[in-house]
């Protein structure tokens, strides 16, 4: 078959596109015929692209395959011939290969409503929005939320979700961005550039912070008491106050997205629902991984970079 892979630890310039054995699944894996896979800015970066471990230290794994996100057909093992999606565990081989063995228990069925390249496009943004507004932040409905990064890859899908699950969404982004995430949901866009988001927002219940850096500090700032921010770039860390604050103050969390069967068949309800579309920005073919990679780092997105591999 054909895969992408690295034979040494690296960025976008380590892919090669070449000939690579097919996969033979183990006890509770199936074999997938890969339709797509979607790629996430940073995973090149990961311990766990490259080794055994989410930590640093791991045992090397190479010469290794990147992309944890797919959506295929199963061609060996349980429930053969069905369209599936899921999110690949991150210290295992990834989707950018024709062929690809993943546990069963990690996939679900596909939604019907998506092609193979949105449905990909869905699996970790899809499920880092779902975890970190329902999991980690708690229920949605009558809730202020505010989303950063409103118009990328997970933060288009948070906007929607937050709305489908009855919150007031304000999403920040680029100016060229504002009416698409209106349209996505959002009850208010803001440009991050033109004026500070701490200076027209108040009483925010939950902050979906996919920014980190300045933005999580400063979104302290417009968070209520009782409020949360959620990060999933780095663990939040409160401002010292200036007294002692009068109640428990507002609280910060970080996680990193899980395979989550469960949370699909969630977001597949969402799609069947007319709530939920997942925007894709570029579909590039199998053979150009590498400068997919590196346009994830190149420009501001409206969604997913998408790999076709049928």
């Amino acid at each position: 078959m054909h895969a992408v892979r690295g034979h040494r630890r690296g960025g976008p310039e380590v892919l090669a596109y070449e000939t690579a054995p097919r996969p033979v699944p183990g006890e509770g894996e199936v074999l997938v015929q890969v339709r797509a896979a979607s790629i996430t800015a940073g995973e090149l970066a990961w311990d766990a692209t490259w080794t055994d471990s989410l930590a640093p230290g791991g045992k090397p794994r190479l010469p290794a395959t990147p992309a944890k996100e797919l959506a295929g057909v199963v061609v060996e093992g349980p429930g053969t011939g069905d369209e599936v999606f899921g999110l690949i565990p991150f210290t295992r081989d990834g989707a950018a290969a024709e062929f690809t063995a993943v546990p069963a228990e990690v996939l679900a069925p596909k939604p019907a409503g998506l092609g193979f390249e949105e449905s990909a496009a869905l699996t970790l943004a899809g499920l880092t929005a779902w975890q970190g507004l329902v999991r980690h932040g708690g229920p949605a409905e009558g809730r202020r939320v505010l989303v950063h990064g409103a118009a990328g890859g997970v933060g288009s899908l948070a906007v929607q979700i937050a709305a489908a699950l009855g919150a007031e969404v304000i999403g920040t982004a680029g100016a060229d961005h504002l009416d698409f995430v209106r349209g996505l949901g959002a009850a208010r866009a803001l440009d991050y550039r033109a004026e500070p988001f701490e200076d027209q927002v108040r009483d925010v219940d939950l902050v979906f912070d996919t920014a980190g850096g300045d933005v999580q500090q400063r979104s302290w700032q417009v968070l209520r008491d009782s409020g949360v921010l959620v990060s999933i770039v780095s663990p939040p860390e409160p401002p010292e106050p200036p007294e002692p604050p009068a109640g428990e103050g507002p609280r910060g969390t970080f996680f990193v997205v899980e395979p989550d069967r469960a949370g699909l068949v969630e977001l597949t309800r969402l799609v069947d629902a007319g709530r939920l579309t997942v925007p894709v920005d570029q579909v590039i073919p199998l053979s150009g991984t590498s400068a997919a990679y590196a346009a994830l780092e190149q420009r501001s997105r409206r969604g997913k970079i998408v790999l076709s591999v049928s």
